[in-house]
């Protein structure tokens, strides 16, 4: 009979506070040493060979791979230039064509949907190619294989977001709200307009309610110009938080198995690092196109982490991509029960809509059995996606507190727990 021991990884979990520092320090010397990481560019490109050969010299990963694919990272916020010019453009033509004005502004929503909502390659051709990059390191287990867990995080670094960093989330997302409500009106008295008086072409009776709605909608305009301003393609924030601390969250945890000497005897551990998630997930859905079919040999689970910040909000987001996409439950279980076992806090949660997504959601839609962990605020604070986000405004015991809950899940998928 086969009796395997049961692995006890509470030595390594002790040594939380030992690997956040080395987080730290390794997130600085990126950000120190090889410039802006957004995404597609030499820094994001530099920075993944950086990590690559950690995972191969320091953290014991016998198979080390690094890919290149093809994206224009420009088009993620660039479909914000043509839905607005859409529906700025909708304003003057309802007074002459109505029907035109409201096909204007239903292919921006159209737009906004599919770009941002779902983040589909709708106007990706519209803009600059780049080449992105990922990189996927396996550690191998002692004897047979028989399940595979992955750590995953985004290397690149957003675009900075000005009202954010000016004004908080509350502003920047009202901003966003205010700006659509506003289209959506416009949107309203073009089809209400038409549905009353059928298809007209020339100078509309301007004392019918939706011309006179039209007109009281104008106070949305400077939101909506506004819009055009929403990012700063110019500057690049440091991105320590988001999405660094994802990446050297499994190379931690590679790291400190390595340094006491811990084997597994069936587990595979893995890190997958994917570029361009803020262009819109661009290098985890080609991470899943190129490795299509793999990894379907042993149960594997992917966990990915996006922004591990502060403490309090460490969440399991059991739904992405703005609420649309279901992941994993039994991999999202396997966090939450690893957190409460050892006291650390840690809340089920979902990513909300405009809250935009994690790798997860790309993992998940792709068939892989993932969930993705993140430590912030989902109601947004100033230092996310602006230049507050640095190596000196990191969070060491929110570091040490997702290390710990991530060996634990090591230890009891290792265990066989939530096969």
């Amino acid at each position: 009979m086969d009796l395997k021991t049961k692995t006890d990884l509470s030595n390594v979990i002790s040594e939380k506070s030992k690997y956040a520092q080395y987080m730290i320090d390794e997130i600085t010397h990126i950000i120190k040493t090889f410039g802006k990481r957004d995404p597609g560019s030499e820094g994001e490109r530099k920075s993944c060979e950086y990590m690559a050969e950690v995972l191969k010299n320091d953290c014991g990963c016998d198979r080390v791979q690094i890919e290149h694919f093809k994206e224009n990272p420009g088009s993620f916020f660039g479909w914000i230039y043509i839905t607005f010019a859409f529906v700025l453009a909708a304003i003057p033509i309802f007074f002459f064509a109505p029907v035109v004005s409201a096909v204007l502004v239903a292919l921006g929503f159209i737009l906004a949907i599919t770009q941002f909502g779902m983040y589909k390659k709708v106007v990706d051709k519209l803009f600059p190619e780049k080449e992105g990059t990922n990189v996927t390191a396996i550690k191998s287990c002692k004897g047979e294989v028989k399940r595979r867990i992955f750590f995953n995080g985004h290397p690149d670094a957003a675009w900075e977001w000005p009202l954010n960093y000016k004004f908080g989330g509350v502003v920047f997302e009202g901003h966003i709200i205010v700006s659509a409500v506003g289209a959506l009106l416009f949107l309203i008295c073009s089809i209400a307009y038409v549905a009353e008086n059928g298809l007209s072409f020339g100078l509309i009776d301007t004392s019918c309610w939706q011309a006179k709605a039209m007109l009281i909608g104008l106070i949305f305009v400077p939101f909506q110009i506004g819009m055009f301003f929403m990012w700063n393609s110019k500057l690049v924030v440091d991105g320590a938080n988001d999405n660094l601390t994802g990446c050297y969250m499994g190379i931690a945890i590679l790291k400190a198995l390595k340094d006491q000497g811990v084997e597994l005897e069936n587990t595979e551990v893995g890190v997958i690092l994917t570029g361009s998630e803020e262009a819109g997930l661009r290098g985890s859905k080609a991470w899943c196109e190129a490795h299509k079919g793999e990894f379907q040999d042993v149960p594997t689970f992917i966990i990915s982490y996006d922004t591990i910040y502060d403490p309090k909000y460490l969440l399991t987001n059991y739904r992405d991509l703005n609420g649309t996409v279901k992941v994993d439950k039994e991999v999202s279980d396997l966090f939450m029960e690893a957190a409460a076992s050892i006291n650390v806090h840690c809340k089920k949660g979902m990513v909300p809509p405009l809250g935009g997504a994690t790798d997860s959601a790309a993992f998940a839609q792709a068939g892989f059995r993932a969930t993705g962990v993140t430590g912030l605020n989902h109601k947004l604070e100033d230092y996310y996606h602006t230049r507050r986000d640095t190596y000196d405004n990191m969070n060491a015991d929110g570091l040490a507190d997702c290390y710990a809950a991530s060996v634990k899940a090591l230890e009891m998928f290792d265990n066989g727990a939530k096969q």
